[in-house]
């Protein structure tokens, strides 16, 4: 059998005479430079790494071996994932996606007025019609290709509006205020959540200069949805009940949306009593729904749309077992045209499967959820399937858990 030399000297090298003293070690040395007390290196596991197969460890742990040890793991014998790129490389990254946010948002902030010009209000539907259309790309192919297409629609409407009158400027308004919340969300969804916040707060005051108390209902519910993806439940439910404040002026479509958002800010601070409540109500409403507004339509055009928000408030409050039985309801009805929603779902299914005790099925949910999220580069899917790693963790040094590190290293290996 051959072993990984590499390895073995740097251990020798810091004073780690033996392994199982060396996976003490590194696990002490990451639960500070993590702050995780949970994180664990077992003398299993970097017996393995010794050995002739030694595959790759997670995102952190690479950094804990860096941080312990001075080397990077693909200098530690470490067989290497595609695509693998040390997070030092990553600032230059970061640098060339500033520059696309700067470009993109440039289309929110032209300065001073425009030429005048005539607007013709038929120009509105023609928007309108555009939005449908990029809501469906999106679904098929996720936020990066539409960012850049999306946002330079909208410095269009933003330049029409400031030469419209009358009732054309007001519906140039609130088709405006539909396509920088598509903005956001792409945003959010690519995991920029800086990106997100600031074309919500585009929303916002747009959909405030509107005067529509749909629009500003949806903006708020917009700037919520960014609270629940920073996991801060009390500014969701503030936003949600500031949203249905006089809920009787609003359609019934944005009172869903403002409940089921509400939700998640209740299952968030751990209320499942309110979780449910507030989604019984939800779907009291949805017979109701009839408006011809062009935004905010998931609750019409998504399978199973409110249940999907139960399982995924049922698997944050730790209801593994519930939250599977939902996540397996709802994947029987999603269309598998839906590829990036099905990701994120399956995701969370895996995280639900493993919560209740049953890490072989959770693997086996997850390679699907993988193999999408390389697709689509869903930031979101990203995210859930890290969710599920930790959630792993109790089986990381059996073979189900080896065989889990495999699936998911080509996604989360830059974090």
């Amino acid at each position: 059998m051959g072993r990984n030399d590499a390895l073995r000297a740097a251990r020798l090298r810091v004073g780690w005479r033996t392994m199982e003293k060396a996976a003490e070690k590194l696990t002490d040395h990451g639960r500070q430079l993590l702050d995780d007390r949970q994180f664990n290196v077992s003398a299993r596991t970097w017996r393995r790494w010794e050995g002739a197969l030694p595959g790759w460890p997670s995102e952190e742990t690479a950094l804990v071996i860096h941080d312990a040890l001075g080397r990077w793991p693909e200098d530690l014998g470490f067989t290497t994932p595609p695509g693998w790129i040390r997070p030092e490389h990553h600032k230059e990254e970061e640098q060339v996606n500033r520059r696309t946010f700067v470009s993109v948002t440039a289309a929110a902030l032209v300065a001073g007025p425009v030429a005048s010009q005539y607007v013709d209000p038929a120009l509105i539907d023609y928007f309108q019609q555009q939005l449908e259309g990029h809501y469906r790309a999106d679904m098929l192919l996720g936020p990066h290709d539409l960012i850049g297409t999306v946002s330079a629609q909208y410095q269009l409407i933003d330049k029409l509006v400031r030469s419209a009158k009358g009732e054309t400027r007001q519906g140039l308004l609130r088709v405006g205020a539909a396509y920088a919340a598509l903005v956001g969300w792409l945003y959010q969804d690519a995991g920029d959540m800086h990106g997100a916040a600031f074309w919500r707060g585009v929303t916002q005051e747009i959909a405030v200069r509107s005067r529509d108390p749909h629009l500003i209902g949806y903006s708020l519910v917009n700037q919520a949805q960014v609270r629940t993806d920073l996991g801060d439940g009390a500014a969701v439910i503030d936003l949600c009940e500031a949203a249905l404040e006089d809920s009787r002026r609003l359609v019934p479509k944005v009172r869903i949306m403002a409940m089921q958002q509400q939700a998640h800010g209740a299952g968030l601070t751990g209320d499942r009593r309110a979780v449910d409540r507030l989604l019984d109500e939800a779907d009291g409403l949805l017979s109701r729904v009839d408006d011809d507004l062009p935004w905010g339509n998931a609750c019409r055009r998504t399978p199973g749309y409110l249940e999907v928000q139960r399982a995924t408030c049922y698997g944050r409050l730790g209801l593994g077992s519930q939250a599977a039985s939902l996540w397996n309801q709802v994947l029987q009805i999603v269309p598998t045209s839906a590829r990036r929603d099905r990701g994120v779902y399956l995701a969370r299914h895996a995280t639900a499967a493993a919560g209740a005790g049953n890490p072989d099925e959770a693997l086996e949910i997850a390679q699907a959820a993988a193999d999408i999220a390389i697709e689509t580069r869903s930031a979101r899917t990203t995210k859930e399937l890290v969710t599920l790693q930790r959630m792993m963790r109790p089986w990381q040094d059996s073979l189900v858990g080896r065989d889990l590190d495999g699936v998911l290293a080509p996604v989360i290996e830059r974090g």
